[in-house]
């Protein structure tokens, strides 16, 4: 048994190191990942490090600090959740469905990713405003957008919703139609037939996408300043209350919501991440 489990062994190093130069281009990839990436990260955990217990008291007590991570942490999860239904639905009918411009519109899903944030703000602006194309209609109905809250969270909508469906869209792709067939042939409906058979082989992806795009809405600053209004405890997002706190010189106040929020948003990407894996392993793998 000794005698077998020696080239297993050896079969086993040399399968994992196929590639030549593995060890120097990991390396590599680990110097660069730190560089870019940890350092940072690192360096802004070590700054908020100094602040002292009743800074962060002070901080967290804040109404207008508490009020702007709730909106952009509560507005990304809205957009991102909304994001996650049309996106799947824009994949669905680019995929399934062939019909006349179907590539214009398969382009015109990539345009949040070109688009410079600023312009896009301005745009959503122009026609959310009161006196815009569709501000106009809904102000009267009662239903303000620009300058509000819903605000912010169409802008997230607007910049978050590539990621689902280029995420979705190969996965769609690549479901295999005959299943669906077989379903059907089995008395499966059509609600059946999508919750059982095509829902399982896409969550993975519809998680992947809803991340991202929490992510980007996030962090997104230059679309949602322009349309939000930013107006303090009402329509004012985290990023631009730290940029507002630098521009005050109050470094410890802007470190300080940085590091809450980086802190809150590796503990929601990590409870994605964790939904992913405990998925997985449900399915078998």
């Amino acid at each position: 048994m000794a005698a077998i489990a020696l080239p297993l062994s050896r079969r086993t190093r040399a399968s994992a190191s196929v590639i030549p130069g593995f060890g120097l281009t990991l390396g590599f990839t680990l110097f660069g990942l730190g560089l870019i990436v940890l350092l940072p990260l690192a360096a802004l955990l070590l700054k908020a490090a100094g602040t002292t217990w009743e800074q962060w008291g002070a901080i967290l007590g804040d109404s207008r600090v508490r009020s702007a991570l709730w909106l952009s942490f509560g507005g990304a999860l809205a957009a991102a959740s909304i994001n996650t239904v049309f996106g799947l639905l824009v994949a669905w009918v680019l995929v399934r469905y062939p019909f006349p411009g179907r590539k214009l519109v398969d382009a015109f899903v990539d345009l949040p990713f070109a688009l410079p944030t600023a312009v896009a703000g301005i745009a959503l602006t122009a026609l959310y405003a009161p006196n815009g194309w569709l501000g106009r209609v809904l102000e009267p109905l009662g239903i303000k957008v620009a300058f509000t809250p819903l605000g912010v969270v169409v802008a997230m909508v607007f910049i978050g919703l590539p990621f689902v469906v280029r995420t979705v869209e190969p996965v769609l792709q690549d479901v295999d139609l005959e299943l669906e067939e077989a379903a059907a042939s089995l008395g499966a409906g059509r609600l059946q037939t999508f919750a059982r058979v095509i829902l399982p082989a896409i969550a993975p992806s519809l998680l992947t996408g809803f991340s991202l795009a929490l992510a980007r809405a996030v962090g997104e600053y230059g679309s949602v300043i322009f349309i939000a209004g930013n107006l303090p405890g009402v329509s004012e997002i985290a990023p631009l209350l730290i940029v507002t706190r630098l521009e005050q010189y109050d470094y410890v106040g802007a470190t300080a919501i940085a590091a809450i929020m980086l802190t809150i948003s590796f503990i929601l990407l990590l409870a994605v991440n964790l939904l992913q894996k405990w998925r997985r392993a449900r399915m078998g793998g």
